[in-house]
């Protein structure tokens, strides 16, 4: 019998991918979890891989041909599926987020690159490389634009973001860019399109102070939690771990304002930076 064909990579790469991975561990009378043990990985994490909501990598590609005897199927074609446009750190979360039904995020420092408007973006990327070429930072620019094309669809993934209040306050871009990025956030919500709930100073300690958060659900595969730092990232999909992660976002919530309350505060800011730069 002829083995798989290899992957148009114009075609969903991954999703392919994936699809090919399930049709040959269940050839190979496999379930999810007796593959995950061959290769010393959760159940769940194939279960990733299949769904197309984690990349899978060389290494891993290379053990499946091993275990399921597809010469070296998998090692040729995840190379297409592999190439992102974004960096090796986040490029995993990004196209697991392209494929999430729900996804839970609390921002510490700026706004969320989900809820950026072009010249906030354009502003952070250039902090993160003051010497950068100009159209690096649009491409830079352009990628987390195209994210942002995710919130077109008219409910799907629901986005519930906590927004410190440090990330309204910290004036990025000059203040008619934090202006425009206020009032695209309160209109977002307004709309009825995203949650958005302010975490105030006046909240003082919370279960999250080191750092910041991403919870996704996926419809036919285990959620994630993503753990960003400067320059590096990962996900994870132990079941304890998002478990824990999930309530310290709880948590979270029960400490921010109210929605109204919160939608308040970001239309007020957005106004205050607009006179001040208008007088």
């Amino acid at each position: 019998m002829p083995g798989p064909k290899d992957l148009d990579p114009s075609s969903s790469p991954r999703a392919l991918l994936g699809a090919e991975l399930r049709h040959a561990r269940e050839k190979a009378g496999l379930s999810q979890e007796e593959l995950g043990q061959r290769l010393f990985v959760s159940g769940s994490f194939i279960g990733q891989l299949e769904a197309g909501t984690r990349r899978m990598q060389p290494e891993m590609a290379r053990v499946l041909d091993e275990v399921l005897g597809t010469d070296g199927f998998f090692l040729r074609n995840c190379r297409a599926a592999a190439k992102s446009k974004y960096e090796e750190h986040f490029a995993e979360a990004a196209e697991a987020e392209a494929h999430a039904m729900a996804i839970r995020q609390y921002a510490p420092l700026l706004i969320p690159g989900l809820l950026q408007t072009p010249a906030y973006a354009r502003a952070v990327n250039r902090a993160y490389d003051p010497t950068a070429p100009e159209e690096t930072v649009e491409e830079w620019t352009e990628g987390r634009m195209e994210r942002t094309r995710l919130l077109d669809h008219p409910t799907k993934p629901v986005l519930w973001a906590v927004l410190d209040e440090a990330a309204l306050r910290r004036e990025t871009g000059g203040r008619a860019v934090m202006a425009e990025a206020l009032h695209h956030i309160a209109g977002l919500a307004r709309r009825s399109r995203v949650i958005v709930q302010v975490l105030p100073f006046s909240a003082g300690a919370h279960a999250t102070m080191q750092g910041a958060l991403k919870l996704m659900e996926f419809e036919d595969a285990p959620p994630l939690v993503f753990h960003e730092g400067v320059a590096t990232g990962r996900l994870e999909d132990d079941p304890a771990t998002v478990t824990q992660q999930r309530f310290r976002f709880d948590l979270l919530v029960a400490s921010a304002l109210a929605r109204e309350r919160s939608l308040a505060l970001i239309e007020a800011l957005a106004q205050d930076y607009a006179h001040e730069e208008h007088p």
